[in-house]
Formats: C-alpha cells, structure tokens, sequence
C-alpha cells in the first residue's frame, strides 16, 4: 500500500488574495483629516517577514513603539525617576499586507489627553503614498510611579508637545 503525501504548491511572493487587497485611503482613516503630531520613518527588514512573505502582525507593534520613542526623543522631561509612561492598551486594525521591500510612515495623533494618560491615535502607510494604509488604531499610555505603581499626573512636557505637535 503506497502513501502519498500532498505537496505544497510554491507560492509565488504575492498570492492572489494578496494582489486583490483593497486600498484604504484618506477619506476611510478619521485621523487623516488632522496633522500628524510626529511621523517616524520605518524601514521594512527581511526579518520581518513571515512564512507568507509579509510583515508578521506582531512586528506592527514594534514599528508603533518605535514611532513612541522616536516621538518621545524630542520631548525633553517625557520621564523621570517618579513618572514614566507604560503602555495600557492598544488597538490595531490590519488593513492590507506589508510587504519587503516597503518604507512606511507611522503617523501619530494625540486623540486624547487625561489626566495620567495620553491616548495616540495612529497610522502605518505607505512612505511614498500616505493614501495606501497599511495599519490604523490607538494606544493608551498611563504615566505611573515605578516605586509605587500608582498613576501619577501627565507630565507638563507632554501635555505642551501634544498641543504643539512637537
């Protein structure tokens, strides 16, 4: 008796579904409407690619964190030894595939300011075309005390770069 085993079929680098993926523009993202308060530039690596040959959805969290701190860098008195900021939620919404090679934009907006938190809005696109979004959502960061644990108030320094757009 002689078993076969099925073989995969090779897959060319974009699969049909991929090719078909709809365009989401401008209009359908809310925050395009408003400017960015900071864009960081994001280079797609091969690493981070996937076995279907496109960004692996856990690497769209470390582009926005990337974006955070490349924001933050520029926001002098953003922490100290009693306030510092860790990620409460977030929120992601896939809308097409990245592929290798690509150079995105990550777009941040200030959504909303609390009293111990900020929540930034954001959006992944295409750096050549900021019409073919890649990736949308929010993050809530909360600044906190590391000793205690406890919230503490929204340092000045941000709350003065979020109006600014620093």
């Amino acid at each position: 008796m002689s078993s076969t085993q099925p073989v995969p079929e090779k897959r060319s680098r974009k699969t049909g579904a991929q090719e078909a993926a709809p365009v989401v523009t401008d209009a359908q993202a809310p925050e395009a409407a408003n400017s960015p308060l900071f864009v960081a530039p994001i280079g797609v690596r091969w690493r981070d690619l996937d076995a279907f040959n496109h960004v692996n959805n856990a690497n769209y969290l470390t582009y926005l964190e990337e974006a955070r701190l490349q924001w933050l860098q520029h926001v002098p008195g953003w922490f100290d030894e009693h306030s510092m900021p860790v990620l409460a939620a977030n929120e992601l919404n896939y809308r097409r595939p990245i592929e290798w090679p690509a150079q995105l934009n990550v777009e941040l907006y200030c959504e909303r300011l609390g009293n111990s938190s900020m929540t930034l809005a954001h959006r992944i696109v295409d750096a050549h075309d900021n019409t073919v979004l890649y990736c949308d959502g929010k993050v809530v960061m909360v600044w906190m005390d590391p000793t205690s644990g406890k919230p503490v108030a929204l340092p000045q320094s941000i709350r003065d770069a979020a109006d600014t757009g620093a």
